[in-house]
């Protein structure tokens, strides 16, 4: 697989405890925008995120995003 899976066409918008997250970029996991290991054999890897302070995050859901596991709004000019 070369290109990501879109998850979904918008970010999700989670409040966020201070921790580490592994943000799914394969778009293939079932517990969204979170790792669960669907990537495997498909060479694609999460993405570790650490979180420092309590607050609301705007994950990538499309994978196109070009600021990591954090939304762009590149979902907003995909076909």
């Amino acid at each position: 697989m070369s290109e990501p899976t879109i998850a979904r066409k918008a970010p999700y918008v989670l409040p966020t405890l201070p921790g580490s997250y592994y943000w799914c970029s394969c778009g293939k996991s079932k517990a969204q925008p979170f790792c669960d290991g669907s990537h495997a054999g498909s060479g694609f890897n999460p993405v570790k995120v650490d979180i420092t302070e309590a607050k609301t995050v705007a994950w990538c859901g499309c994978k196109h995003s070009k600021n990591g596991a954090f939304c762009d709004g590149s979902h907003a000019k995909l076909p």
